[in-house]
């Protein structure tokens, strides 16, 4: 006779007592995901991003740009650590003192070995139920950006680093690639 076993689901509060380890820890439908420090190339790309992201979202006054660690709760069940998250003036009610409760604008997930089935697959998902409207995925290796509209769940361009980003969110920005992934 087998025993059904019952699925042990971790909340936000489990998260807020583990040991820091320096690992990335998330909880995606109760269940959890480590992944290790990122690698030299990866936080180069973020950096890059960031400062441009930001430069651009101030001068712009468009909200806030945001860099990994920083907890996104979207459920008890559901807290992910995007590498980088922007929330519009319309949304700052989101930001909290310790996290951001509910669905950013826009999230960035920079591929890494251990993370890119993940980021392609159920971080997707996740970040389309809960209302995230925009999602690029950043390939370091094949230096392409994708951009997603979960709101319709289709991929809207992928972006090669010799060309120059705009997205719906950002329409005007012309992010030259060639400088994110030198």
């Amino acid at each position: 006779m087998s025993v059904a076993r019952k699925k042990i689901m971790f909340t936000y509060d489990d998260l807020q007592y583990w040991e820091d380890d320096h690992l990335r820890h998330e909880i995606i439908e109760g269940e959890h995901y480590m992944s290790p420090s990122p690698i030299t190339k990866h936080q180069r790309i973020a950096g890059k991003l960031f400062r441009r992201l930001s430069d651009y979202i101030e001068k712009k006054r468009l909200g806030e740009i945001f860099i990994a660690p920083y907890d996104v709760v979207f459920h008890e069940n559901d807290v992910c650590v995007p590498d980088l998250l922007y929330i519009s003036n319309e949304n700052q009610h989101i930001i909290g003192e310790y996290n951001i409760q509910g669905a950013p604008d826009l999230i960035i997930e920079i591929l890494s070995p251990g993370t890119e089935k993940l980021d392609k697959g159920l971080k997707y998902k996740r970040y389309a139920y809960y209302g995230v409207k925009e999602y690029w995925i950043v390939d370091p290796k094949t230096q392409l950006i994708e951009v997603h509209d979960l709101e319709k769940q289709e991929l809207l361009q992928v972006f090669p680093q010799n060309q120059t980003l705009n997205t719906p969110t950002f329409p005007d920005i012309h992010l030259k690639l060639s400088e994110i992934f030198e």
